[in-house]
């Protein structure tokens, strides 16, 4: 039910933080993984990491926002594998600032990476799996994509979009056997929000306070939720947008 033997999955940012945790997630119910990043060093470093633990990875440079280098991923998948069966949609960047300090350039910049590259590479993705009988989507969203916060306007309206282009894309490909679903991490511990507890006062306690599984997620916790919505397990799983975030979205 959760094996994922001669699949081949995609991650984009796979290379750290919650993209290597769900990275590992696949690779350990047996996925071959392509390691979809910028940062060539980092990902050499997650590829050796993940090929310890199923039958092989490998990395591929991108530029999520830019539509012939999402073509060119998905290409270069196909003809080194055969076949794309799982796409995680995780790559992404915030830049904290209140509204009325952003300029136009750094909204479309955060836009761009976390909303339109999720459509660049579904749709890319999208004649692939179809043509192979079906395939798995998992758009990584936040508890962004429900709260809101005046330090993360870009970053909290292209999660909130996530989740609804989540839903469409579901509708429209159920009929060709391709499950789309969003993941909304909450708060982890990883390099972004490390910096986020510096610029924010106060930040590590009132997580504390809220969560009720009283402790920051770590990014093996996101392994598990990726495995599933990968598997066939949740082949009658689609359009929906999952928290894992230790219980913070369910406190009033």
């Amino acid at each position: 039910m959760f094996d994922l033997k001669e699949k081949v999955a995609v991650v984009t940012g796979g290379n750290g933080g919650i993209g290597l945790g769900m990275a590992r997630g696949l690779a350990a119910a047996g996925a071959r993984v392509v390691v979809a990043a910028r940062d060539q060093a980092k990902s050499r470093a997650a590829v050796e990491e993940l090929a310890r633990l199923g039958p092989g990875a490998f990395a591929l440079a991108v530029d999520v926002a830019d539509e012939s280098s999402v073509e060119a991923l998905v290409r270069a998948t196909v003809e080194r594998c055969g076949r794309l069966d799982i796409l995680v949609n995780n790559a992404g960047i915030n830049i904290r600032k209140r509204p009325e300090e952003y300029t136009l350039a750094e909204w479309r910049q955060v836009l761009d990476t976390n909303l339109t590259s999720v459509f660049l590479c579904a749709r890319a993705a999208y004649p692939v799996m179809k043509g192979g009988g079906g395939g798995k989507i998992i758009n990584v969203g936040s508890m962004m994509s429900i709260f809101g916060a005046s330090f993360v306007p870009a970053y909290g309206a292209s999660k909130g979009g996530l989740v609804q282009l989540t839903k469409a894309l579901a509708a429209a490909w159920a009929r060709d056997n391709i499950q789309v679903n969003a993941v909304l991490p909450g708060w982890i511990d990883t390099a972004l929000t490390r910096q986020a507890r510096r610029e924010i006062p106060g930040l590590e306690d009132s997580v504390l306070r809220r969560t009720p599984a009283g402790r920051w997620g770590l990014i093996d916790d996101l392994a598990g939720i990726a495995a599933f919505l990968a598997s066939p397990a949740s082949d009658f799983v689609t359009g929906t947008a999952i928290p894992v975030d230790g219980g913070y979205s369910i406190q009033g």
